[in-house]
């Protein structure tokens, strides 16, 4: 959303100069390029570069300096400027100011945390003091938003604008996100496929648990069976042996026959002792 709105921002800052470039030529084009590099707000300058007057000016030795100075300022660095400065024109104080922002955001892109040494270096500033203004006023014009950690001396970033793409560069960042989208592919199909495992095997624990449990349920059902059937034999009498009764001291047992019989006809009848030949019934 900030890089939107950074984007809109300045781009309506570049436009002025957009419809100016339409009719300018020659040192008013140059008068031009020099007048947006200094302007408060430009940051992007891509489209200005492939404008027909200033690229017109490539054809005069001495006004192609400016176009390359433009092409710097869209795609360069400070250190650019420095390796080239002889051939490009001398910077004024704002064109310079710009140009080491630009280099912080640039620098941005391959680490997120720069330390005061290495932006003293490449930026070419003697003290941190002018650092750290150089920094807080990048993030003032929300060219990058981050924390100025002074204990560790370093630039923690954590948002930067997008710079102007040179020739060619959005080939290979489409080619690296390309690359991106076949890898986020792939470990999507292997994520895909261990969640329909994981999903298999609970499905299949849940019916061995339910299997399980059924089993357990079966097994108490037979064991308190069997205590009941067991209980109920050691309670119940056993009359098996009076009809054997051994005759002992004169006594003997044996079935109640007459009317001792059971009235009823029940299989199993009352038993009677027979003592002293006098039959007493013996009730169980």
């Amino acid at each position: 959303m900030a890089e939107a709105v950074l984007a809109s921002s300045t781009s309506a800052h570049l436009e002025p100069f957009l419809l100016l470039s339409k009719n300018a030529k020659g040192a008013a084009c140059v008068q031009l390029i020099q007048d947006a590099l200094s302007a408060p707000g430009v940051y992007v300058f891509s489209e200005l570069l492939e404008m027909p007057t200033v690229q017109e000016l490539s054809q005069n030795p001495q006004q192609e300096p400016y176009v390359n100075l433009l092409r710097l300022f869209t795609y360069g660095t400070y250190q650019d400027y420095r390796a080239n400065a002889a051939s490009l024109p001398p910077l004024n104080d704002a064109q310079l100011k710009k140009l080491k922002h630009l280099s912080i955001v640039t620098l941005s892109g391959d680490n997120r945390t720069l330390n005061y040494d290495l932006l003293l270096q490449y930026l070419d500033i003697p003290n941190v003091r002018e650092l750290e203004d150089l920094i807080i006023d990048a993030i003032y014009q929300d060219l990058i938003r981050g924390k100025l950690d002074q204990q560790k001396k370093c630039l923690d970033v954590e948002y930067a604008m997008g710079r102007d793409l040179q020739p060619g560069q959005a080939d290979r960042i489409l080619t690296v996100l390309g690359a991106w989208a076949r890898t986020s592919e792939t470990i999507l199909t292997n994520i895909d496929e261990k969640i329909g495992h994981i999903t298999q095997w609970n499905t299949m624990h849940a019916k061995e648990q339910e299997e399980y449990e059924k089993l357990i349920e079966q097994t108490k059902k037979e064991v308190r069976e069997k205590g009941a059937e067991k209980h109920n034999r050691s309670t119940r009498p056993d009359f098996s042996d009076f009809g054997d009764y051994a005759e002992e001291g004169g006594r003997t047992a044996g079935p109640v026959k007459g009317d001792m019989a059971d009235p009823a006809g029940d299989d199993v009848l009352p038993l009677c002792l027979n003592v002293d030949n006098k039959r007493a019934p013996v009730l169980f």
